[in-house]
């Protein structure tokens, strides 16, 4: 069965909706990207409208700005440090919008989506 963006089929009561028509492809739901940190691995994709979404499977390189100096060079990612979207995904080691990894420059927080945009930024805190 297809994973779709639709609505729940229930009501927080527990009553079923009316369905007023079948799934249809323009909503087709994909399983999520996971990145995490090793060997770089991308992937394109068509999306809807004959579009295209670079996914990122997994890097050890990261783009980091210094806000003070507004400069960017690419780093090497030392170690994983956490990830406040989700206790699973911290356990799990995840790299989302929002994570924060250690590089050879310091602490830095990921501001890029890498599962939707195929690249790792991120600024330095």
């Amino acid at each position: 069965m297809a994973r779709d963006t639709d609505r729940s089929k229930r009501k927080y009561t527990g009553k079923k909706y009316k369905r007023f028509h079948k799934k249809r492809k323009k909503d087709l739901e994909r399983p999520p990207i996971e990145t995490k940190i090793g060997v770089e691995r991308k992937k394109s994709q068509r999306t809807w409208g004959a579009n295209h979404k670079l996914k990122l499977f997994s890097s050890n390189h990261i783009n980091v700005t210094d806000p003070s100096t507004h400069k960017t060079q690419k780093v090497k990612i030392l170690d994983f440090e956490e990830n406040k979207a989700t206790k699973d995904l911290n356990r799990r080691h995840i790299l989302t919008k929002g994570a924060v990894v250690d590089t050879e420059l310091g602490k830095v927080k990921i501001t890029s989506r890498p599962g939707q945009d195929g690249i790792l930024n991120g600024i330095l805190i």
